[in-house]
């Protein structure tokens, strides 16, 4: 008897509005552990963020959360598509002055604006709902929930064996 397994060699794929963001083809088991544990700790970090009660949750935790989502997500795609996706850009009077990697870089450089009012946002802004589907379908992905075969794979649409052994004779309901 013989098994073949195959390795995904082309990346994966998220469209989020007409941008695609690449993910790694394949990722080790030590890597997303890893990625993953820093999502945790930052949840953690985060923690006493009561989703019931948002209005008396501190911004900067919920930020934090959205953050570390990112972070972790980055560390699964694509370099050029990691890049697009954690920057921030510092704004003012909705030009945009500066783009950073880093959030301290860029609170740093929106705090020295003169004249003040720069804020620091996401150059690929997106929302939460969208920060959420993108970490269940890595997740999927990568620790081993789903089975990513291309729909034209000639196992991709393969109908199930019959069970061995006599059909029942029972009554369908229908008929019944």
């Amino acid at each position: 008897m013989k098994k073949t397994f195959s390795l995904h060699t082309e990346p994966h794929v998220a469209d989020v509005g007409g941008k695609e963001l690449q993910f790694l083809p394949e990722v080790m088991g030590d890597q997303f552990m890893d990625a993953y544990s820093g999502l945790i700790e930052a949840q953690r970090a985060a923690s006493g963020i009561d989703l019931e009660d948002l209005a008396t949750v501190d911004s900067n935790k919920l930020r934090g959360a959205a953050r570390a989502m990112r972070a972790f997500l980055a560390e699964l795609m694509l370099p050029e598509s990691a890049g697009l996706f954690t920057r921030l850009n510092v704004v003012k009077d909705g030009k945009v002055l500066e783009s950073f990697p880093d959030r301290v870089d860029a609170e740093r450089f929106a705090d020295e604006v003169e004249g003040g009012g720069a804020v620091v946002v996401d150059a690929f802004p997106l929302p939460d709902r969208i920060l959420v589907q993108l970490l269940e379908w890595v997740v999927e992905l990568y620790g081993g929930g789903a089975d990513e075969r291309p729909p034209t794979s000639s196992t991709g649409s393969a109908t199930a064996s019959r069970r061995g052994g006599r059909r029942g004779m029972g009554v369908p309901s229908s008929r019944a």
